[in-house]
Parts: structure tokens; C-alpha cells; sequence
């Protein structure tokens, strides 16, 4: 495992993202198997574990809280916040102080920890960011002690220059993965200047980049490639990175053939950290091999520069027109 900067501390440049651990829109994993991908990721070198209050409503946070009690790493746990739907005041108005106050204190509960490492905004509305009273808040719980970094999970480039135009915004979390290259040159130069850190997510596009469904794959009622597949239920984009999923296989294909000889996935996640602005990606996983796959991306050498354009090319020509949904 390789490791990056984020703050002056050393992160791995592989993640682990743990939606999936909420045992909701992926389908279920139980507390033996979380506790095992936990395990693989951190014996593999991993430290940096992405989570959110809404991953199963409490469950992922919770499976994180009680494995770090029985770990003796250093571990950074990144958490979201802004989109639970409970009362008195659910999404899309759930950003006063108060709120997210409590939140912030149900997700230390849940991770059994006294100050969050990073607490981020959770794709919340564009209007709010504008606003800027959502920072203010993030500052005073930051000033409280209750958060060390916070930071903000974004849909759109619009939404990360309205970020970035507050310095102390530690990190943007972001959509990028080979369906959605052009983020790269949107805001990269001047996240990387601030010092703001970049986090990759979607990085295989829900598995298109897995190289293992075709035109006739079927996901289970509940998993949000099923229901969210045009973008039913949130953002097109978290969902096959917003391209109908038929198109997808197809491209995942002429992508392959443009990647060196080997696995998919691995290079997939390999393309991402050939961009030095990147500070981590965070693959999801449900099993351990999955863990251990995305993690052996790390050691792969860089892609050259052909291949780079090669993909570009394919991207401007052929991928991004699919793209839908705002981005």
C-alpha cells in the first residue's frame, strides 16, 4: 500500500468505501463478513475507511465503531452527514446548527469515538453551499472539538468551486472513475494549490468497470442499481456514473481494450491514482477478495501517457454524451 498526504497525516491511496455495509441498496452483509472486510483491508496496509450516517441508517458506522475497538492501527474514519430523512426537520432542511450538531454526535456514538476525523456535507443542495451557513456550523463543531476535519461529498463541478472558495474546506469527495473523466480538468489545479484533498468515489462506476455484467445482468429489487438505474431515487451519477447501463457494458469493453492486459478493476483504480491531485479512492467492497483486489492497485505501475489519451479520446467521443443527470 502507498499513501498520500491529507493534512499531515499519511492516508492510504486505497480507501475503503462501506455503503455497502449498511446492509441497504447493495443487499445485506452480515456482521461477521463487515468484520472481515474490515480485517483484509487493514492487514492489506489500508487506514483510511469512508462511511456515512445514512449507509443502513447507523449500521456501517456502527460495524466501523465496534471493529476499531479491537484494532490496534491508527485509523482515520471519514463520516457524511446531511441527507437522514428523520424528523423534526428531514432532508432537504436538516442544516441548522442544531441538526447537524446532533447528527455529528450520533455518528461519535456510533463509531465510539470522541472527535470525528472527518466529517463531510453529504450531497447536500447546491443552494445550501451557496448560502455558506452550513460551513459556519461545520467551523463552530470543529472549534468545539467534536470534528478535527470537514469536508464536503459534491455531485456537480459546480458545487466543488463553490467549495473551494472556502480554504479550510479539507477535502472534496468527488465522482471520478473512467466514465467520468473530465473532472480532471474542471478544478484539480486549484484543489491541489489550496492543499484540498480529492477523495474518488464511484471509482468502478457501481461495477461497470468490474468487467463482469452483461446487457442481461439483473440486480435485486432493493439494490440501487435496480431502483436508482435512471436516477428514481437520488443523483443518476451515484448510480453506473449516470450512463444507462446497457451503453455502460458496451463501453466498459472498448475501455478494457485500451487498458493494459490484466484486471479491470485493478487498472481502473490505477488510472484514478495516476492523478496526482487524487488523495485517495474508496472502492467499496462486499467480500475480502474485493478488498484485496482493489488494494493491489496500489502496487501497479502508472499507465503511460498513450494509454492516458488513448481513454480520453474514447471519453470525449463516445462516453461523456451518454452521461446523464447534472455533473
Amino acid at each position: 500500500m502507498n499513501y498520500r498526504n491529507f493534512k499531515g497525516e499519511n492516508i492510504a491511496e486505497v480507501g475503503l468505501g462501506t455503503w455497502q455495509l449498511g446492509s441497504a441498496d447493495w443487499g445485506v452483509v452480515n456482521s461477521d463478513q463487515a468484520f472481515e472486510i474490515l480485517q483484509a483491508y487493514t492487514d492489506a496496509g489500508g487506514n483510511f475507511i469512508d462511511t456515512a450516517d445514512v449507509y443502513g441508517m447507523g449500521v456501517s458506522e456502527k460495524f466501523i465503531g465496534e471493529f476499531l475497538k479491537t484494532s490496534p492501527k491508527q485509523l482515520f474514519v471519514a463520516t457524511k452527514l446531511g441527507r437522514r430523512h428523520d424528523a423534526p426537520n428531514g432532508w432537504p432542511q436538516n442544516f441548522t446548527y442544531d441538526a447537524i450538531k446532533r447528527h455529528v454526535e450520533d455518528s461519535l456514538t456510533h463509531l465510539g469515538v470522541d472527535q470525528l476525523f472527518l466529517e463531510q456535507l453529504h450531497c447536500i443542495p447546491t443552494e445550501e453551499l451557496r448560502k455558506g451557513d452550513v460551513f459556519d456550523h461545520l467551523r463552530k463543531l470543529q472549534s468545539e472539538g467534536l470534528i478535527k476535519h470537514f469536508g464536503v461529498s459534491v455531485e456537480t463541478a459546480e458545487e466543488a468551486l463553490i467549495c473551494l472558495e472556502h480554504e479550510d474546506v479539507a477535502s472534496l469527495q468527488i465522482i471520478f472513475n473512467l466514465f467520468r473523466q473530465h473532472l480532471a480538468n474542471e478544478f484539480f489545479d486549484t484543489a491541489q494549490q489550496q492543499g484540498t484533498a480529492l477523495i474518488a468515489r464511484v471509482p468502478l462506476a457501481s461495477g461497470l468497470l468490474t468487467g463482469k455484467f452483461n446487457a442481461n445482468t439483473i440486480f435485486a429489487e432493493k439494490d440501487h442499481r435496480n431502483y436508482n438505474a435512471d436516477g428514481g431515487a437520488f443523483n443518476v451519477g451515484e448510480t453506473f456514473s449516470g450512463v444507462e447501463f446497457k451503453e455502460g457494458v458496451a463501453l466498459a469493453e472498448e475501455i478494457k481494450a485500451l487498458l493494459p492486459k490484466g484486471n479491470l478493476a485493478q487498472q481502473s483504480i490505477r488510472w484514478i491514482l495516476d492523478h496526482p491531485a487524487i488523495t485517495t479512492v474508496i472502492p467499496g467492497a462486499s467480500s475480502v477478495n474485493q478488498v484485496q483486489g482493489n488494494v493491489a492497485a496500489s502496487a501497479l505501475v502508472p499507465l503511460g501517457n498513450d494509454v492516458h489519451t488513448r481513454l480520453r479520446s474514447l471519453y470525449d467521443a463516445k462516453i461523456k454524451p451518454q452521461i446523464r443527470g447534472v455533473y
